[in-house]
Parts: structure tokens; C-alpha cells; sequence
């Protein structure tokens, strides 16, 4: 269980997504934090993936192998 207080401008346009979709906002609400978890999960273990295998060069070092 999650009980959450929105802002009254995002508590509006769920309204109006809710009426013109007819879904419940518990449903849409589920929906978008579904969807958005999914990114930050995506996004974190890419982060912690790259921290793990970093091997960097300067971008000086690259610009001068690359010709820039």
C-alpha cells in the first residue's frame, strides 16, 4: 500500500486522463511508476556497470587519435 500527495496540476491531469481513458488512477499511477522504474533501473545498472569497467582516456588523448 502507497498513498501519495500530488501536486494539485498533476492530481488534475490524472483526473483528466482517468475520465478520458476510462482507467483508474490507481491504475494509471501503477502504470507510470511502473514504466519509470524501468528506466531507472536500466539507468543505475548501466551507471554501476560503467564505474565497475571504466577504463578512460582524456579527451585531449582521444581528440588527438581521432584527427580533431
Amino acid at each position: 500500500m502507497l498513498a501519495i500527495r500530488l501536486p494539485e496540476s498533476i492530481e488534475a491531469r490524472l483526473n483528466a486522463l482517468a475520465q478520458e481513458t476510462g482507467r483508474a488512477k490507481s491504475t494509471l499511477a501503477r502504470e507510470a511508476i511502473l514504466e519509470y522504474i524501468d528506466d531507472l533501473e536500466d539507468y543505475y545498472l548501466a551507471e554501476a556497470r560503467a564505474r565497475r569497467n571504466r577504463n578512460t582516456i582524456p579527451l585531449a588523448d582521444l581528440e588527438r587519435e581521432l584527427g580533431l
